[in-house]
């Protein structure tokens, strides 16, 4: 295996040269003949989905990671119309992010260029597949795409349609390759294959990710888990409230930018409590509540620090009423995973400090946390949701894909 991986990066490791120098119109096109292509394979990609997801209901794979795992039309389409979206964004590479002409004359120039070979090790979420090699082509890098074993039949033949446009409009194949998910050392050989790779994305739970950071030779940026908070304030208008907090935990369970917790400011508890547990149990939400929202419905669960910590990514929540925008903060600082963290408010300076004292990727005012989203942000696709405090924070679109490069031109300059 470890063979087989060094082998894919050497060979990305080519293209990557290559790419680093495309015009953007060669690669626009490119992606969207891969976007093309994909619409065009439909149904190759939901046959082989279909395995994928039968295999995973036969090993009692639980619902919410199904609906990750599981495509219809609809979301091939989706992701298809994502790759052609990137193909209409500006390119990042050869943007000068400053410069200037120094005071001996020398003209100076900080210039965004590709990393070189990106490796993705995911879990059982298919679009990350055409997701990641779009963004990666598009910023000028190379991919190697590990993805897992439960959706090995429908990564491999999203990567074969991509490798076969993106060659057919004049860029190397072997810029998008996939890596054998059989084999778990694969992911640990893509890891370690310091020299060869230049960076590694992990996308997934909790464990993935801490097993990529600990292990990992390679730089590795981290996409977080999604331990969200909506925080209801008392001077929140409450019908808006309760729209947001069930748009936040209902739109759709499984992702990381669902809400996982409900905070209610004391002020309007009385109020709003029996409204959102009420609404939430009619949505089939289960509720781990405080002693307030026991008090609301019998059917709340007691609520411990376990639960508030908890990303359930299904129909569940922690939910508790708080003494204040500083006891709420609190408790976002503990508990948070510091991916979204939304208020509700018509108070703009509780609205400024709990944006700036929360500390997270992104902060909604007023606003549900299913918004952090590359596709949402006008990125076109996203490669994932980092929760780091690195050079890329929040959805990691184009330009978090490249690194920096100084040109520096003189007329013949010396140091003294």
């Amino acid at each position: 295996m470890k063979q087989h991986v060094e082998e894919a990066a050497r060979r990305a490791r080519v293209a990557a040269g290559l790419l680093a120098t495309t015009p953007r119109a060669v690669k626009d096109a490119a992606l969207n003949a891969a976007a093309d292509a994909l619409v065009t394979a439909t149904d190759r990609i939901l046959e082989a989905n279909a395995k994928d997801v039968a295999d995973a209901r036969a090993g009692g794979t639980p619902e919410h990671v199904i609906d990750r795992l599981a495509l219809d039309a609809g979301r091939v389409a989706a992701f298809a119309q994502g790759v052609r979206d990137l193909a209409a964004l500006a390119d990042p590479v050869g943007e000068v992010v400053r410069g200037s002409t120094l005071a001996n004359g020398l003209r100076m120039q900080q210039i965004r260029v590709p990393f070189g070979v990106i490796g993705m090790i995911y879990e059982g979420r298919p679009n990350v597949t055409a997701d990641a090699a779009g963004i990666c082509l598009k910023s000028g890098n190379a991919v190697l795409l590990r993805g897992s074993s439960s959706a090995a039949h429908s990564n491999a033949v999203i990567v074969d349609v991509f490798r076969e446009a993106i060659a057919a409009a004049g860029v190397p194949a072997d810029a998008v390759q996939g890596i054998d998910a059989s084999d778990r050392s694969s992911a640990t050989e893509l890891m370690q294959a310091r020299g060869l790779v230049d960076l590694v994305i992990p996308r997934g739970g909790a464990g993935l990710i801490q097993t990529v950071v600990e292990q990992s030779t390679v730089p590795v940026i981290e996409t977080g888990v999604g331990n969200c908070h909506v925080y209801v304030d008392a001077d929140a208008d409450l019908d808006m409230a309760l729209s947001i907090a069930l748009n936040a935990k209902t739109q759709r369970t499984s992702v990381c930018n669902a809400a996982e917790s409900l905070l209610v400011h004391k002020a309007v508890a009385d109020e709003f409590v029996p409204r959102v547990t009420g609404a939430l149990r009619d949505a089939g939400v289960v509720i781990h509540g405080d002693a307030a929202f026991e008090a609301a419905d019998p059917d709340v669960l007691p609520a411990t620090d376990e639960d508030y910590a908890t990303e359930y990514l299904g129909l569940e929540i922690s939910a508790r009423v708080v003494e204040s925008l500083d006891d709420a903060i609190a408790h976002i600082r503990q508990f948070s995973s510091h991916h979204t963290e939304a208020i509700v408010t018509r108070d703009l300076a509780a609205a400024q400090r709990f944006a700036a004292s929360v500390d997270a990727a992104a902060v909604m005012v007023n606003a549900s946390t299913r918004f952090t989203d590359g596709g949402e942000f006008g990125f076109g696709a996203e490669i994932g949701i980092s929760t780091q405090k690195m050079h890329a924070r929040g959805p990691m679109g184009l330009q978090e894909m490249t690194t920096t490069t100084y040109v520096v031109t003189g007329d013949g300059h010396i140091r003294a």
